[in-house]
């Protein structure tokens, strides 16, 4: 497999430092207002967002590598499988915008084959992580001008972009990998993906990556390590809670909770209070009765042809999809 950097003198790597971080100031730097909404609905839910401190995120990285997360390794191996077709579509993008970039390891991929790109803008609600990553990518790539983006996509997103990503001749190829579009509800999807469209401007691409039906089991093993780090990921959302916006949540009285629902197509992943307890957040006593649950996340799996209706309602016009032989997993390139 071919190296995901190119070779450079330390000069080089030392002067291509990314641009100023363009800091949106994210929402989800945890309000105790938008905490306290979702603890106080029923049933109880929170936002996956918030799993993304520091070590939520560490912790997410070490589930991409588990043997029963196949998301991870079928998506990158599709990467390699077809990068040159992939590439073939994208030639002409000059700005590539990443949307919950993480460590990007899928997209250094697309970097190492596509040597006419000139600008990467990776977004990303974990600030520490992105700015790690941002200046990883600007070392090993230094004829990139890489502006990281710290910001919740999942809002209405307006991102101030310079005159010269403004200009006709840079064209925008938006990148959303892992799945992550499963965590939308069907409904929030559709306004996200409008957002895209926009952000994608005229003559602008999409590729994104798309979990698809397929056999309990395997959705379930996926989310119910036998290490148990999804369950730890899962649970350092509530010292998150206690930590950010002073609750006082004792995590080693709830549990992990991951199943497939079969008739919403998608897995939901909850936190299960194992007694009756009262959890205290900004003077105000949110009651748990035994077995009562944080919904903390849904990832929707999605047909081809469910996901296809989604997109064209969303004003997308679908160009190519790669599917793995076993049927796990969708990659699909689409314009504006």
């Amino acid at each position: 497999m071919p190296s995901s950097t190119r070779s450079q003198t330390p000069k080089q790597a030392e002067a291509n430092q990314p641009a100023k971080l363009i800091d949106l100031q994210p929402a989800t730097s945890l309000h105790v207002s938008e905490v306290l909404q979702g603890l106080q609905r029923s049933p109880k839910e929170l936002p996956p967002k918030l799993f993304y401190d520091e070590v939520g995120s560490q912790l997410f990285n070490q589930i991409c590598d588990l043997d029963e997360y196949y998301l991870t390794r079928t998506e990158t191996g599709m990467m390699w499988e077809c990068i040159d077709e992939i590439t073939s579509l994208l030639s002409s993008k000059r700005l590539l915008i990443e949307y919950g970039s993480g460590s990007s390891t899928k997209t250094k991929i697309l970097l190492d084959h596509l040597p006419r790109l000139t600008h990467y803008m990776p977004i990303d609600i974990s600030q520490e992580h992105l700015l790690q990553s941002a200046h990883t990518i600007a070392a090993n790539y230094p004829h990139l001008t890489v502006t990281p983006v710290y910001a919740d996509y999942t809002t209405n997103l307006a991102i101030p972009f310079s005159a010269k990503m403004s200009a006709p001749k840079m064209p925008r190829l938006v990148y959303f990998p892992g799945s992550t579009i499963g965590n939308f509800h069907k409904d929030e999807a559709l306004v996200f993906l409008k957002q895209v469209r926009d952000i994608c401007g005229d003559g602008g691409g999409f590729l994104v990556g798309v979990d698809l039906v397929k056999d309990t089991d395997t959705l379930n093993a996926a989310y119910n390590d036998s290490q148990g780090v999804t369950a730890a990921f899962n649970l350092n959302l509530l010292t998150r809670l206690n930590r950010d916006v002073g609750a006082d949540f004792q995590p080693t009285q709830f549990e992990h909770k991951a199943f497939y629902n079969e008739e919403r197509s998608r897995i939901e992943m909850h936190l299960v209070s194992k007694k009756k307890q009262i959890v205290h957040l900004a003077d105000q006593a949110i009651t748990f009765e035994e077995g009562e649950s944080i919904w903390t996340e849904s990832s929707y799996k999605y047909t081809l042809q469910a996901f296809e209706k989604l997109i064209t309602t969303a004003g997308f016009h679908p160009i190519k999809v790669w599917v793995d032989d076993q049927q796990l997993f969708s990659i699909h390139y689409l314009q504006t």
